[in-house]
């Protein structure tokens, strides 16, 4: 070997180098109508909160539209939806929270027509000591009839599909993400 291992080739205490994100928590503008605030806490398995971690969202707008970055498509027409929002590495407590607005329901995995997806964003959480990302799911409580039709919601197991239920509290929705234990929140293999 003719190079010792550099910080670029772990994944250690070197986590949160070129993490910043511009618009860091927020996927849409301040003063967006309908803004919310999803909030939780990443826990490892012993139950204990994971102090270096990332999430990165991606959603649909309340249209069940995708911001359109790059001229694919069409665009979302809400003013200021980026639909993306990174959060949780400079916290060290294990907190998280994003801002943005509940996404409208979208077209459902199969053929043209199938049932839609009940409304919800796309999570990838990071963390020292992941050597890959895990991916799930926020879903929203208070929305019982869509979650009930939902195709990839209904392929989880009935007794775990609350690990992907954000609940409404006073100031937004709360989502805990638990990485490991009895209380495991649904990954997905993609």
């Amino acid at each position: 070997m003719i190079f010792a291992t550099t910080p670029s080739q772990t994944v250690g205490p070197y986590f949160a180098i070129g993490l910043p994100w511009p618009d860091g928590p927020s996927a849409v503008s301040d003063g967006t109508s309908g803004r919310v605030r999803i909030a939780g806490v990443v826990y490892d398995g012993a139950g204990e909160p994971v102090p270096d971690h990332l999430i990165e969202t991606w959603q649909a707008d309340p249209e069940g539209r995708f911001a359109d970055l790059w001229g694919h498509g069409g665009p979302s027409r809400l003013e200021g939806f980026r639909g993306f929002a990174r959060s949780g590495y400079e916290d060290g407590d294990g907190s998280f929270e994003i801002f943005t607005v509940k996404p409208g329901p979208v077209a459902g995995p199969g053929p043209p027509g199938a049932s839609p997806q009940a409304p919800h964003i796309d999570v990838s959480v990071f963390a020292r000591g992941m050597l890959h990302r895990v991916v799930t799911r926020i879903y929203f409580a208070d929305e019982p009839q869509a979650n009930a039709a939902d195709p990839v919601l209904a392929s989880v197991p009935a007794d775990r599909r609350q690990t992907l239920l954000a609940e409404r509290v006073a100031d937004g929705y709360r989502f805990d993400i638990h990485l490991q234990g009895p209380r495991e929140t649904v990954f997905f293999a993609i």
